[in-house]
């Protein structure tokens, strides 16, 4: 039974030769009998005498169109190639699982350590650091003498547990000067002129005027602007604070500008009531200072409000 002819591309040089070979034969032998058909005769040599290599060309498989008997039949290739794309594709899809599987567990590694990272650095951080500005309420002291003199930062109002601690710290550094933070206040219902604010509310800030706490906003920010000073000493500045009233003005300057604040109100608190420092949602100010004159054993707040600057 004939077979379906191989193409030219499966055929290797040899048998393409040979190929060429015998078309060129069959062509001639087509030419022979033209010409006895036209009455023209030639005697051809013996199929003994032609060149080896045509005679091979006889005995040559699938020289005269046919394939071989031996080879494999196109479907039987078709279903070898199916069957060898089928394997590709399963590794394929196996590859990706594997891929996906690694970018999973990789992701996953690295959330679980970014983690670990965090809580490290959480329980790394320590968040007692604004203890020694929260424990009491500045410009604490004790009382002076008849003389004027004698007072000294009042220890006794820390709370005896956390003495050691605050002892143990070390001083809050105090900023240089900028110009947007308050350099002068003035309270026309108290004073007759201004009087410098310093950056800081220790012991030694408030012996030359008033405070600003440090960590406070500045004036006009939203936020709260925390100023401190004596009552009876070094100038006695807020002295008379248990006389302003709703309404009166304070006049807070920096280099270059001025804001105003209206007073809303005070209150008399122990000197623990750290929260009236804390910060605010709008622009506000508090004052504080010891409370009641020479004998100090509690704070006057006063509270205001921005309305102008």
């Amino acid at each position: 039974m004939a077979r379906e002819r191989r193409p030219a591309e499966e055929l290797s040089i040899e048998e393409l030769e040979s190929l060429l070979a015998r078309k060129k034969l069959q062509a001639r032998d087509e030419r022979l009998r033209q010409f006895r058909r036209s009455g023209r005769t030639l005697k051809l040599r013996n199929e003994s005498s032609l060149p080896s290599h045509l005679q091979e060309v006889q005995a040559f498989p699938g020289a005269n169109g046919d394939e071989p008997e031996d080879e494999i039949p196109r479907e039987r290739r078709g279903a070898v190639r199916s069957s060898f794309n089928k394997v590709l594709f399963g590794i394929e899809i196996a590859a990706v699982i594997a891929l996906a599987f690694i970018l999973f567990n990789g992701a996953e590694a690295l959330r679980t350590l970014n983690q670990e990272v965090a809580e490290a650095i959480g329980g790394a951080i320590p968040t007692p650091t604004p203890l020694i500005k929260a424990v009491v309420l500045p410009s604490g002291h004790t009382p002076p003498d008849a003389t004027g003199g004698g007072a000294k930062p009042n220890e006794a109002e820390i709370p005896e547990n956390l003495r050691p601690l605050v002892q143990s710290l070390p001083a809050v550094a105090i900023p240089t000067p900028g110009p947007e933070q308050a350099r002068n206040i003035y309270i026309p219902a108290l004073w007759n002129a201004s009087v410098p604010v310093v950056q800081g509310d220790g012991w030694e800030q408030l012996k030359r005027g008033v405070g600003q706490h440090v960590g406070s906003v500045n004036p006009g920010d939203v936020g709260n602007l925390v100023l401190s000073a004596h009552n009876d000493i070094f100038g006695e500045l807020f002295r008379d604070l248990d006389k302003l009233k709703p309404g009166d003005e304070i006049h807070v300057s920096t280099t270059t500008r001025e804001y105003t604040y209206r007073v809303t109100g005070f209150r008399i608190v122990e000197p623990t009531e750290v929260e009236v420092m804390e910060t605010t949602a709008r622009p506000t100010i508090t004052l504080i200072s010891c409370y009641p004159y020479l004998k100090d054993t509690q704070r006057i707040v006063v509270f205001g409000e921005l309305v102008g600057g």
